[in-house]
C-alpha cells in the first residue's frame, strides 16, 4: 500500500515537471520568434537580385584601299566602336610597318578629305564593313620642330653675319671701318626677336602634337633664313650707311620695337589662355594690362605688334629688305584679305569674337598670311 502511494506521487511529479518544462520551452520559443521577427521587419523590405545584362561589343572590320588604283592593302578586323581613327592608324601601322601613323592619310572617299585622327568608328560606319581610302602622306615631321628650326636658324644666320666670318665680306675693306652704333643696337633687336620666338614656342604657344609635311619645313625655313640673310648682308656691310637722322632715328625706333616686342609677347599670353563660357572659347577681351588695350581697337593685336617691330627695324636700320617685307602687307593682296586671315584664326583657335570685335577686322600687316598657316598655336 505504502509502495503504490510513493509510486502515485512520484508520477505526479514528473507529470508536474513535464507540464513545466513545456512551458518554459514554449516561452523560450515565443521569445525567439518575437526577436526573429523584430530582427526581419528592421531589416527592410527584400532586395531582388538585380539581373546582369551582358552588352555585345560590336566589332567592325576596316578594309583599306588605295585612293589611286583602288587595289586592297589590308584588312584591319576586329575594331570596337569606341576605337578612333587614331587607332585604326596604329594598327594598320602593325599590318604595314613602312607607314607610321603620322604617314597615314584615311579618307571616307576618293578625293575627299582626311578624316581626323579624333573621329570614333561608330560615326562613319553605315555597316560592319567599312571602307577607308589610304594615301601617302609622304615623309612628315612634328609641329615644333618646324617652329624650332624656323626661329633658331635666323638668330644663328644673323650673327654669322654680324661676326663678319671671313667669305661673306671682304677683310680688308672692312678692317679699316669702325661700325655704327645701329649695327649693334639692330643685331641686339634682331636677337631679341627671334629669343622670344623661341621661348614663346616652348612655353607660351600651345603647340599641336600633329605632323605636317617635311616640304612645309623646308619653305618656312627657306622663307625665315633667306629673308635673314638677305637683311643681315645689308645691315652688317662694311660700307653699311647710317640712317638719315642718326642716333635719334635709331633711338626712337629701338623703343619703338622693344614696346611692339613686349606687346606681342603679351597678347600672345592673354590669347593662350582664352576665356571660357559654356562650351565655346570667347576671343580674349583688354584687361588691366595696358598692351592688351590694342583689342579695342583691332581683333588681331599680335599682328598689329608684329608688323609695328618690324616697321620700326626698318626705319631704324634704314635698309632695303626691310621696306620690302613690310610695304606689301600694308597695301594688302587681292588672294590673303585681312578679313579672311583673322577668320581662319579663329578656326584654328576655335574663337568666337566679341560683337565689338567683329567690326574691326584691320590688323594691317602682312604677317597675316604667315601666322594664318601656322595652325598649331592656340
Amino acid at each position: 500500500m505504502f509502495k503504490r502511494h510513493k509510486s502515485l506521487t512520484s508520477e505526479r511529479k514528473r507529470e508536474i515537471f513535464s507540464r513545466g518544462a513545456t512551458r518554459s520551452t514554449l516561452k523560450n520559443d515565443l521569445r525567439n520568434f518575437h526577436c526573429l521577427s523584430h530582427f526581419v521587419l528592421s531589416a527592410g523590405p527584400l532586395k531582388s537580385t538585380p539581373v546582369v545584362k551582358h552588352s555585345r561589343t560590336t566589332h567592325f572590320e576596316i578594309e583599306i584601299l588605295d585612293a589611286q588604283t583602288r587595289k586592297q592593302i589590308c584588312i584591319v578586323d576586329k575594331v570596337t566602336q569606341i576605337s578612333t581613327i587614331q587607332d585604326v592608324k596604329q594598327k594598320f601601322h602593325k599590318t604595314c610597318p613602312k607607314w607610321y601613323p603620322s604617314r597615314v592619310g584615311l579618307q571616307l572617299e576618293r578625293g575627299g578629305p582626311f578624316l581626323k585622327d579624333y573621329i570614333t568608328i561608330q560615326s562613319i560606319a553605315a555597316s560592319s564593313i567599312v571602307t577607308l581610302y589610304f594615301t601617302d602622306l609622304g615623309q612628315q615631321v612634328s609641329w615644333i620642330t618646324v617652329f624650332l628650326a624656323e626661329y633658331t636658324g635666323p638668330l644663328l644666320i644673323y650673327l654669322l653675319f654680324y661676326l663678319r666670318i671671313p667669305y661673306i665680306y671682304d677683310m680688308k675693306e672692312g678692317s679699316g671701318r669702325l661700325r655704327h652704333p645701329v649695327v649693334h643696337v639692330a643685331c641686339f633687336c634682331h636677337c631679341i626677336h627671334y629669343i622670344r620666338y623661341l621661348l614663346e614656342t616652348l612655353f607660351v604657344h600651345k603647340v599641336s602634337a600633329g605632323h605636317t609635311p617635311l616640304k612645309n619645313l623646308i619653305k618656312g625655313c627657306a622663307f625665315y633664313w633667306g629673308f635673314t640673310s638677305w637683311i643681315a648682308y645689308y645691315i652688317n656691310h662694311p660700307q653699311y650707311t647710317p640712317p638719315s637722322f642718326g642716333n635719334r632715328q635709331v633711338t626712337i625706333s629701338a623703343i619703338n620695337f622693344l614696346i611692339c616686342e613686349a606687346g606681342n609677347h603679351f597678347i600672345n599670353v592673354v590669347l593662350s589662355h582664352p576665356n571660357h563660357t559654356g562650351i565655346n572659347a570667347c576671343f580674349p577681351s583688354p584687361n588691366y594690362n595696358p598692351f592688351t588695350w590694342m583689342f579695342f581697337l583691332v581683333s588681331c593685336p599680335n599682328y598689329t605688334y608684329e608688323i609695328g617691330s618690324w616697321i620700326s627695324f626698318t626705319v631704324m636700320t634704314q635698309t632695303l629688305p626691310g621696306f620690302v617685307l613690310v610695304f606689301p602687307g600694308l597695301f594688302g593682296y587681292k588672294e590673303m584679305d585681312i578679313t579672311s586671315s583673322c577668320k581662319s584664326l579663329f578656326k584654328f583657335w576655335n574663337l568666337e569674337p566679341d560683337s565689338h570685335d567683329s567690326s574691326s577686322l584691320r590688323p594691317l600687316l602682312y604677317y597675316n598670311i604667315l601666322k594664318c598657316t601656322f595652325s598649331p598655336f592656340l
